[in-house]
């Protein structure tokens, strides 16, 4: 071969566990593959941004001047965008009429792409510029770039509070993700009935709210514990849902202490915000506050036993999202970590399961596990 000719194709060859072992030509060209994420995800969605696809949804067949004309954005710009979507297969283009139409996005269903859409935009008002400063998280732990973008200090769940962005954006998916998610957490826990629930670092209630309604019993009783700026919109949460009588809120924080009296913990969508010294902390508190027998039920993402494996992109999105963009520490942990420090921390695990990946919308990047566990003497 000369040096004029054009070189083979890089390769992924795999060992006898299928495992990917890269060539330098073939690492080379991964790397090209994270050079061009950024320009392709903002491609992507300025098309829904700007209506291009609601356009087309409408009027199948307009060409890049009338879509400039119906969108106010300059024809030259809508054609360059388009070429990424062309190539995709999200939409077709006709040469001889110069007509654009959708193609793949025609047959996916309104619900679905609304879903997509809404990880697009956390992504893109919560971590798309704030990830410039990653770097400099990872060494301070701290986010960074809320400071240097919105003057903010602390966390994203403090910055929320002051920036109506950063709020829509997170709230909008985190309420759909535990609607989407709640019904399979339930259906695979369990709360004695008549119980006393704590629902740990509640936010403004949703998680009580769905807990009375997925486990009915006589008698039950579930609280929201978080800070107390947290109890007028929980309350009122409650009053709406015309549940006031068995549901409630406590104010403080799981760092200092946690409210005793209570047969069952709920920890959902929490502890992957802490590194692991926090993580023990808050366990060893849930186990103080509880009597022997108690339960602790916990619902996290976690990364796959195999960090390896291709088709669970927890492992792609969480570590630079909690270290860069909403806590300055943190991300998942396998399975089999987190029942390590469940009996670390004084607790029986009784059931680990993680949701199958089947059951999970193609476009949704966490996958959830359930861990359930009884206090020991």
């Amino acid at each position: 071969m000369t040096r004029d000719q054009p070189t083979a194709p890089a390769v992924e060859p795999t060992d006898s566990k299928g495992t990917i072992t890269l060539t330098p030509e073939a690492t080379l060209a991964r790397f090209r593959e994270y050079m061009v994420g950024p320009s392709r995800f903002m491609s992507l969605l300025s098309c829904f941004e700007l209506g291009i696809v609601d356009r087309l949804r409408e009027t199948p067949g307009l060409t890049a001047v009338e879509l400039g004309e119906a969108t106010g954005a300059k024809p030259d710009a809508v054609e360059q965008l388009l070429f990424l979507m062309v190539k995709e297969g999200f939409v077709a283009h006709d040469e001889e009429s110069g007509g654009y139409r959708l193609d793949a996005l025609a047959g996916v269903a309104e619900n679905d792409l609304k879903r997509a859409l809404a990880y697009m935009n956390l992504i893109k008002v919560t971590a798309l510029r704030q990830l410039f400063y990653l770097t400099e998280s990872a060494r301070t732990g701290t986010i960074v770039g809320l400071k240097e973008l919105y003057g903010a200090e602390g966390t994203l769940y403090d910055a929320v509070a002051d920036h109506q962005d950063l709020n829509d954006a997170w709230l909008k998916l985190m309420n759909t993700v535990t609607a989407n998610i709640d019904p399979w957490f339930f259906g695979n826990i369990d709360i004695p009935s008549g119980a006393r629930v704590l629902d740990l670092a509640g936010n403004t209630g949703l998680g009580a709210i769905h807990t009375y309604r997925h486990k009915p019993s006589p008698g039950l009783r579930v609280t929201t514990f978080d800070l107390p700026e947290k109890e007028a919109e929980c309350l009122a949460n409650f009053r709406a849902e015309g549940l006031e009588e068995h549901l409630s809120f406590v104010g403080g924080n799981v760092f200092d202490e946690i409210p005793k009296g209570f047969d069952v913990v709920l920890i959902k969508h929490f502890l992957d915000m802490f590194d692991k010294d926090d993580v023990l902390r808050i366990l060893k508190g849930v186990n103080k506050s509880l009597e022997v027998g108690g339960q602790v039920n916990i619902l996290v993402p976690v990364y796959p036993e195999n960090i390896k494996e291709t088709d669970n992109y927890n492992v792609d999105f969480f570590p630079a999202f909690f270290i860069g963009c909403t806590m300055g520490q943190g991300g998942p942990q396998k399975l089999s970590v987190y029942q390590g420090w469940l009996e670390e921390c004084g607790f029986k695990v009784t059931k680990a399961i993680t949701k199958n990946a089947a059951e999970v919308p193609p476009d949704v990047i966490p996958v959830q596990a359930i861990l359930s566990a009884t206090k020991v003497a």
